[in-house]
């Protein structure tokens, strides 16, 4: 399967379970690999055919940066939604969403999850 893939790409947001991160907000990085035919679009160069990166990353900003969620798997999962219904070529999508700097303690990089989605018919 051919993919597009939108790599690290940075919104703020405010998503989480404690208040502060209600409040203060944080950064989150999105990476979407969105899979669909790309023979098509190859052939013709024509948008039409594809799927508007551009599109797609001002559609999951819209996710990351407005309605809250407590869970970064329902941000994630809001994400893979919001793709299906904007792009009816798009036939699945893989969406890992990092929180690079969660409240909590200990010694990491980040935190992060990762899903897969297939459109179902």
């Amino acid at each position: 399967m051919d993919k597009i893939i939108l790599k690290r790409m940075q919104f703020y947001g405010y998503h989480g379970l404690l208040p502060e991160e209600n409040t203060l907000g944080q950064r989150f990085y999105v990476d979407a690999d969105l899979y669909l035919s790309l023979k098509k679009a190859g052939q013709s160069d024509a948008m039409e055919d594809s799927v508007h990166y551009g599109e797609a990353y001002e559609k999951i900003k819209h996710v990351v940066e407005g309605e809250r969620f407590h869970l970064i798997e329902a941000v994630a999962e809001a994400i893979a939604d919001e793709l299906f219904t904007s792009f009816e070529q798009l036939e699945a999508c893989s969406i890992r969403l990092t929180k690079p700097d969660p409240p909590i303690r200990g010694y990491y990089e980040s935190v992060a999850v990762e899903i897969y989605r297939e459109r179902t018919k």
